[in-house]
């Protein structure tokens, strides 16, 4: 990347279909798309690569599918690739699958020229899931790209939806919110549904996600054509059965349609339907503006995001903690606080024990004032005073463990090096 210029934060929407780049000035609440064709409004990038038969000529995107027609080796899922991790056979010979989903997103990148003289001083990666397995690879993507910026940052596509709606008029998610996302590429529908809990201090904010099978397949229906009628009402139709069963029974402010599925003027009983007492936008550059808000949030958080806590599937609804005594006074030890992503949460302390043999965490959901206390008991525990190393992680989503390790207690008693370790479910 070019050093010098005008410094942006860059919001990197990325899939195996296709990705995104936005960005956005420091120190402006405005959020522009890049288009893959200068001058155009072109901001879906083909997630592939196309190799030119018999020769060391790489393209991508737009330009990769045009170059299949001409004697080329195109290579799609090049995320998917990349996680899977298994040498790939182009053309006679072996490649990393991280090194060509590398040449994707430096060659992507390139598109930032449009914007003159760029200095990167963020750099946000967005996807359907962040994973740990993801992140490993989208981290040696970076360290071989070299944005200029170690403030580089990756999340989820219900975090990017939550960070665009704290930059929208709060009339817009007073209520729920909805996005639907409907890709040609999959053959199922990726609804989020964002709610604001507002009795809460912080206000929790939950984003969760729900996967709608499609009957039909996904097809691009061409506006005006004759005989796609029949196509049409099917789409329409089965896409109003599955919003009205979303949408049963709940007070919605929002709507957002995002994806290349939605293109074209199939739906017409379903927008009449949503269109009723919401307010309803059709889009599809929505994750990667959600990803530069991201930024704008770490360089100077605003009110309302200081005001509210995200609470999506990858994120730890819970505080855990403890209470300790210090200088006689019992006090509330943290350990872990909700909001931090699940797989990045740890907590490490230590604590000193005087004649009990158990350590009592406190679990209090974000939703409830009363916490529930699990008692984990160190067996066979030496002495009467003891210092313990408490350390907290999360095995899976919603399994908690606590490794508790005897540190002894100075020149009086020296330390085992035992551990207790013990597994806890959280609702």
């Amino acid at each position: 990347m070019k050093l010098g210029g005008t410094k942006y934060i860059i919001g990197y929407d990325i899939s195996d279909d296709y990705s995104q780049i936005s960005y956005a000035p420091v120190g402006s609440d405005s959020v522009d798309t890049l288009s893959s064709v200068s001058g155009g409004e072109i901001f879906r990038i083909p997630t592939v690569l196309c190799k030119k038969s018999g020769e060391n000529r790489w393209f991508y995107g737009n330009e990769a599918l045009r170059m299949e027609k001409e004697d080329g080796i195109l290579i799609r899922n090049l995320l998917t690739l990349a996680v899977d991790g298994e040498m790939r056979l182009i053309d006679g010979e072996e490649y990393d699958p991280v090194a060509l989903l590398t040449l994707f997103v430096k060659r992507s990148m390139g598109l930032l020229a449009q914007l003159g003289d760029v200095k990167i001083d963020s750099l946000v990666f967005t996807g359907r899931n962040m994973q740990p397995e993801m992140l490993e690879v989208l981290g040696k993507v970076v360290a071989a790209v070299k944005p200029g910026t170690d403030k580089v940052y990756f999340l989820s596509h219900g975090e990017s939806y939550y960070y665009y709606m704290l930059y929208q008029q709060e009339e817009l998610w007073q209520f729920k919110s909805l996005l639907a996302d409907y890709h040609l590429g999959d053959r199922k529908l990726t609804v989020y549904e964002l709610e604001v809990n507002r009795k809460t201090m912080p206000m929790a904010v939950f984003v969760d996600r729900g996967e709608y099978p499609v009957r039909y397949g996904v097809q691009q229906v061409p506006s005006g054509e004759p005989g796609d009628d029949q196509i049409r009402q099917r789409l329409d139709g089965q896409f109003l059965e599955v919003i009205k069963e979303i949408c049963m029974n709940k007070m919605i402010s929002s709507v957002y349609l995002i994806g290349e599925g939605f293109d074209g003027d199939w739906m017409q009983e379903s927008l009449r339907y949503l269109c009723k007492g919401r307010r309803v936008f059709r889009g599809n550059n929505l994750f990667s503006k959600g990803a530069c808000y991201y930024g704008m949030e770490r360089l100077s958080p605003g009110r309302t995001g200081a005001e509210t806590v995200l609470l999506g599937q990858d994120n730890l609804r819970v505080n855990v903690g403890m209470n300790v005594y210090r200088q006689g006074q019992e006090s509330y030890l943290a350990l872990l606080d909700a909001g931090v992503k699940w797989h990045e949460a740890e907590g490490v302390a230590e604590v000193y024990l005087q004649e009990d043999s158990y350590l009592e965490l406190l679990i209090t959901p974000l939703t409830e004032h009363r916490a529930h206390k699990v008692k984990i008991h160190l067996t066979d525990l030496p002495g009467d005073i003891s210092r313990i190393r408490i350390h907290l992680f999360f095995k899976e989503e919603n399994i908690l463990v606590a490794e508790l390790e005897d540190l002894g207690f100075g020149e009086i008693r020296p330390a085992t090096g035992q551990i207790w370790s013990e597994e806890i479910k959280i609702c």
